[in-house]
Parts: C-alpha cells; sequence; structure tokens
C-alpha cells in the first residue's frame, strides 16, 4: 500500500519522491493564484482579463514538455488529450 500510494506514480514519470512533491506543490501554487486571480476577474472583469487562461496554457506546455523525456507510449496517451481552451477566462 505504502508504496502504491507514495512511489510507483513519481517512478512513473521518472522522478524521485522530493521531486514529484515540490513539482506538485509548484503547479498547485500556481493554480491556486491562477485561481484567486480569475475570481477576482469576475468580480472586477476590467483586471486580470487573461490570468487564468495564461496559467492554464503555460501549465499544460509545462506538462506537455515534461513528457517528452517518457516512453514513447506515455507520450502518445499524452498527445491524444491535447487540447486548446474555446473559453478564455
Amino acid at each position: 500500500m505504502f508504496k502504491a500510494l507514495f512511489i510507483e506514480h513519481p517512478r512513473k514519470v521518472n522522478e524521485s519522491y522530493g521531486e514529484h512533491w515540490l513539482v506538485a506543490n509548484r503547479f498547485g501554487l500556481r493554480m491556486v493564484v491562477a485561481g484567486l486571480g480569475t475570481m477576482l476577474h469576475g468580480f472586477v472583469p476590467g483586471l486580470l482579463t487573461h490570468a487564468g487562461s495564461d496559467m492554464v496554457r503555460k501549465l499544460h506546455g509545462e506538462m506537455a514538455r515534461r513528457q517528452q523525456g517518457l516512453p514513447v507510449k506515455k507520450q502518445e496517451r499524452v498527445a491524444a488529450k491535447t487540447w486548446q481552451p474555446e473559453y478564455e477566462i
């Protein structure tokens, strides 16, 4: 159980537990900040007009670049999920 919860996923993405923790927390913090900015944009539409959309694009691009080091089979799964937002906030 411990191995399944803490070791298997980081190995699948070629990271140690510590590396994965740092990457996940950096992504999470950026999403929280972008989410708060998007909520502020909801109250005052003239502020932060593309903050949420820009962050989604940046994070998606970073995730796609990180996938390049993975085996081809996993890259194909990631490529199948590539998308372009139809609506921007």
